[in-house]
């Protein structure tokens, strides 16, 4: 290619900058998963433990630690899998909710409405962000 013509070519567009859009679905998602495990751990230590002085359950918030870093670096894949995950939490919350009662079944529910949350803000953001891609690709020079 002549020299002229590479002088010519436009430099590569610089990365966009997330929409609001995109900032809040991600700001959601962080704040329903750190809800997640703010209240699983709350629930079976303190609150409604399965067993008096705490429960072992505990622990069933470790899997929603593994995420935490992938939302706040913006990877896509992580909102992809997360979307997945959460619909364990979603049904333990459903059958704690349907079986228990008392303040530990009122803390299921908030579980589900968390979940929920945590579901159609990751849905939401892939939605976005994929939309986003196919419009850039589309308008791209080339």
């Amino acid at each position: 290619m002549p020299a002229d013509a590479r002088s010519r070519r436009t430099p590569p567009a610089p990365p966009s900058l997330p929409s609001d859009a995109v900032r809040r679905t991600r700001a959601l998602a962080v704040s329903c998963l750190l809800g997640l495990i703010v209240l699983g751990l709350a629930w079976e230590l303190w609150l409604a433990p399965l067993r008096p002085g705490g429960s072992w359950w505990a622990l069933k918030v470790l899997p929603l630690t593994l995420p935490l870093p992938g939302l706040l670096k913006h990877r896509l894949y992580t909102y992809r899998w997360l979307s997945l995950l959460v619909w364990l939490y979603f049904t333990e919350g459903i059958v704690r909710a349907t079986s228990e009662s008392g303040l530990s079944a009122a803390l299921a529910w908030g579980q589900v409405a968390l979940c929920l949350g945590l579901f159609a803000a990751c849905a939401l953001h892939v939605r976005l962000r994929l939309r986003a891609a196919a419009r850039a690709h589309t308008t791209a020079p080339g």
